[in-house]
């Protein structure tokens, strides 16, 4: 849908800040200055037949995408599907992740409208924060001095760069799926990569229309209403997409502290946040490595695990949800202080606590819930002979029903043991 969506926006859109005064068919813009960018990206939007529509779901398409991938690796992580031989999985799946977000942030900075600009003016400040390289990262990045010509960068890699990129991790992804079967859990229904294959046909079939009637009936990023780009303003009640909404949520809550060092302005404020939400992602990337690490499992694994056997890496998922939801949510503070008529200060002291004794707090609730589900089975004795000659034993929710169909399948072998 993305790729569809966005050939056809790239034959209409002008990848130009040259000033030009808009005529076209929306009224209140018209004599207005603005760039060709913005131009040609209220053409599409007003004048070319279903620009609007292909617009808007290009933009939907793409929160799908986060979305999805999002899922993805949380279902690997709880299910331990980042273990050997599925860690390049993992990898994969995690730069396909960090890649949709680069195409989405330069994605969304190509209109040179008001919300993109206020979006690029804070990545300045952050670039401009940064001791003692920031000024020139920020001078190259923009072409010259805040805002410059972003666009003749940000256009190359929307438009050919990450998408060459993604089709690469995406091909590296099938040629694992191709080289290793379908994970599957040990009592579960066995999935092959024909019944993959079928099972994603039907999913594309079934997002391609969501996101057609998305795009029909739900009204995202209305430039129109925002106007040009002006780096001397910027748009109130404007906030991030879902996906960058922790980063911008880190900075809120981060104190406001400062040092002066060798004459230059260090300010923790920014470098904080910053420096958490990268180590927070390099964590995420790097924990199927430390797992190895701390536990010494180097052993090939042919089944999936269940969340509630192994209660601490469980544990530390949710606890990594939970940093990751109070971020998020603080990126909204302002519009719940407006909405619910709070106290911004209160609820951004809430958040604070939040993110100290929240993932703790998560962490060891989660681990008391799955050692309970633990207790709450039994072994039962029975040792099942799966299709593929392995034994497992059987435990109390795992029995059939009596007389259910089915029940007599598979061979129950009389062993009080343990399967080898």
């Amino acid at each position: 849908m993305l790729v569809v969506s966005g050939v056809v926006l790239t034959v209409y859109y002008e990848p130009s800040v040259g000033r030009v005064m808009y005529d076209g068919a929306y009224g209140p813009l018209r004599g207005l200055p603005m760039s060709r960018a913005l131009d040609s990206t209220l053409r599409i939007s007003f004048e070319v037949r279903g620009g609007l529509l292909v617009r808007q779901i290009h933009h939907w398409a793409t929160l799908l995408m986060v979305g999805a991938i999002t899922l993805q690796l949380l279902r690997l992580f709880f299910t331990a599907g980042f273990r050997r031989p599925w860690r390049v999985g993992w990898v994969v799946v995690f730069g396909l992740l960090v890649v949709a977000l680069g195409a989405a942030l330069t994605g969304t900075s190509l209109p040179d409208d008001m919300a993109s600009g206020t979006s690029l003016a804070v990545l300045d400040g952050v670039l401009q924060a940064t001791p003692f390289v920031g000024s020139a990262v920020s001078y190259v990045l923009f072409g010259g001095e805040f805002p410059g010509d972003v666009i003749s960068w940000f256009y190359p890699l929307h438009v050919i760069v990450l998408p060459a990129v993604l089709l690469l991790l995406f091909v590296t992804a099938a040629v694992q799926g191709l080289r290793h079967k379908p994970a599957n859990f040990a009592n579960g229904p066995t999935k092959t990569a024909k019944v993959a294959v079928v099972k994603g046909a039907g999913l594309f079939c079934f997002v391609a229309g969501i996101s057609v009637l998305m795009g029909a009936t739900a009204t995202i990023n209305p430039l129109w209403l925002y106007g040009p780009a002006d780096p001397a303003n910027a748009s109130a009640g404007v906030g991030p997409a879902w996906y960058l909404a922790f980063l911008d949520g880190s900075l809120r809550l981060a104190p406001g502290w400062e040092v002066v060092w060798w004459g230059k302005t260090i300010s923790f404020a920014i470098l904080v946040p910053v420096a958490v939400c990268t180590l927070f992602l390099a964590l995420v990337a790097a924990y199927p490595f430390i797992e190895e690490r701390l536990t010494g499992d180097r052993s090939e694994h042919d089944f999936l695990e269940r969340p509630r056997d192994n209660p601490t890496r469980t544990g530390v998922g949710v606890a990594g949800m939970t940093f990751y939801g109070v971020l998020w949510a603080a990126a909204g503070a302002d519009t719940m202080a407006v909405q619910f008529h709070l106290s911004m200060n209160v609820l951004l002291h809430t958040f604070q606590v939040l993110l100290v004794i929240g993932p703790p707090a998560a962490l060891s609730v989660t681990r008391r819930i799955c050692l309970g589900l633990q207790r709450s089975e039994f072994e039962t004795g029975r040792i099942l002979r799966r299709p593929d000659g392995g034994y497992t034993e059987i435990h109390s929710h795992e029995l059939p029903p009596s007389g259910a169909p089915g029940s007599g399948d598979a061979r129950l072998v009389p062993d009080g043991g343990r399967a080898g």
